[in-house]
C-alpha cells in the first residue's frame, strides 16, 4: 500500500449525497480481484452516454459532458469532494480500488457509510469527514471558473487553502500510523513474521499431528 503523508492536489466536487457503491463502480465490473484497472471505469454510468461493459477500450467512448470528471478543470483531481452518505450501499471494496485507481487519494465529505470509510484506510485513501458549513465553503471554491487545489497534511491533520487559512480534521491514530507507513492488513501482520514463525515451530512439537498429511 502507497504510504500517505502530504499530498497538494486539485479538487474534483461531486455535488450529489448517498452516492452509492454501485455508481462508484456499477457491478458489472467486480469480476476482477486484481485491485488494478478499475479507474477508466469510476463512476462509469454518470461518466459515459453509453454502457460500459468490462474489457471495453473506455478511450473511444463518448463521454458525458455534464459529469464533473470529464471538465477539463478538474483533470488530474487527486482529492475528491461529496456529500452526505458517500460510499452507502453494498460494502464492495471495489469502490475504494476504482477511487485510488483513477487517481484520488483523499475524499471529503460531510460523513461515509461505515464500511466503505474503513475499507479506505485499508487501501490507502484518506476519508476525511467535515462539517456541512465547511464543505459547503469548499464547493463554492471549487466550482469558480479555476479548479481549487488544497494541501492535505497527514501528520498535522489539516488542509491548506490557497488564501493561508487551515482546517482541521480527525483522524484515528491506529490509521493515521498504518496510512503514514503504507501499511494494509496483511502488511501489519507480516511486522511479525518472527513470531507466527516461532509459534508454528512450537507447534510442530508440541502437535505434531497438525501437521500430518
Amino acid at each position: 500500500m502507497n504510504p500517505f503523508k502530504r499530498l497538494t492536489g486539485i479538487v474534483a466536487p461531486l455535488d450529489r449525497s448517498n452516492v452509492d457503491t454501485d455508481a462508484i463502480i456499477p457491478k458489472q465490473f467486480l469480476k476482477s480481484i486484481k485491485r488494478t484497472g478499475f479507474g477508466p471505469n469510476l463512476f462509469d454510468e454518470w461518466r459515459y452516454l453509453d454502457r460500459g461493459e468490462p474489457g471495453v477500450d473506455c478511450s473511444s467512448r463518448p463521454l458525458n459532458p455534464d459529469f464533473v470528471l470529464n471538465d477539463a478543470r478538474y483533470q488530474g483531481a487527486q482529492i475528491l469532494l461529496a456529500r452526505d452518505n458517500f460510499g452507502c450501499g453494498s460494502s464492495r471494496e471495489h469502490a475504494p480500488w476504482a477511487l485510488d485507481d483513477y487517481g484520488f487519494r483523499v475524499i471529503i465529505a460531510p460523513s461515509f457509510a461505515d464500511i466503505f470509510f474503513n475499507n479506505c484506510f485499508k487501501n490507502g485513501l484518506l476519508p476525511i469527514v467535515l462539517p456541512n458549513e465547511t464543505v459547503d465553503k469548499l464547493f463554492q471554491e471549487a466550482t469558480g471558473e479555476q479548479a481549487l487545489e488544497l494541501t492535505v497534511d497527514l501528520e498535522t491533520q489539516t488542509i491548506a487553502l490557497p488564501n493561508g487559512e487551515d482546517i482541521s480534521f480527525e483522524v484515528d491514530e491506529f490509521r493515521k500510523h498504518c496510512l503514514r507507513n503504507g501499511l494494509d492488513d496483511i502488511e501489519l501482520t507480516l511486522q511479525h513474521v518472527d513470531a507466527i514463525n516461532a509459534y508454528e515451530a512450537r507447534r510442530k512439537q508440541t502437535a505434531p499431528w497438525l501437521f500430518t498429511q
